[in-house]
């Protein structure tokens, strides 16, 4: 599983024109998803997003979390984090998961972040996504597991 996660002032995703999701503070979550995925690795990154501190305290420096300062994620699907452009000039996708395979995951990552009390809002898997963002810092981290 690969996640690039970044601080945003706000974000939103748009199908077709129309808002599906939003948040104010907090976190942008693409996540992409691999044949060898599972709960387990879903739930491990749902606890890593929800206790990464990449927050500022009142002395500016990253020291709170995004339950900390009650903040939201929008989690949106992206197998093109598995994207290998290593060779010719068309990415290969081979390492992303089968769409069958990497649904359940996305909304179990959804799921799981709401579980710790996080607010949540998605994209549409497998939909073409129009997303914005104002990124805040900028603040941006790619994780894996």
């Amino acid at each position: 599983m690969r996640v690039v996660l970044q601080r945003v002032a706000r974000a939103a995703v748009r199908v077709d024109g129309r808002v599906v999701g939003e948040i104010g503070r907090g976190v942008l979550v693409l996540a992409g998803f691999t044949a060898g995925d599972t709960a387990d690795t879903v739930a491990w990154m749902a606890d890593k997003i929800a206790g990464l501190r990449v927050f500022p305290d009142d002395d500016g420096k990253m020291n709170r979390s995004l339950n900390e300062i009650g903040g939201a994620a929008l989690v949106v699907s992206q197998f093109t984090l598995y994207g290998d452009a290593r060779k010719g000039r068309r990415p290969s996708f081979v390492d992303a998961a089968a769409p069958a395979v990497a649904e359940p995951l996305y909304g179990g990552l959804a799921d799981a972040l709401a579980a710790h009390g996080i607010p949540v809002a998605r994209g549409v898997f497998g939909a073409v996504m129009a997303v914005e963002l104002v990124n805040d810092g900028p603040v941006t981290l790619i994780l894996e597991r």
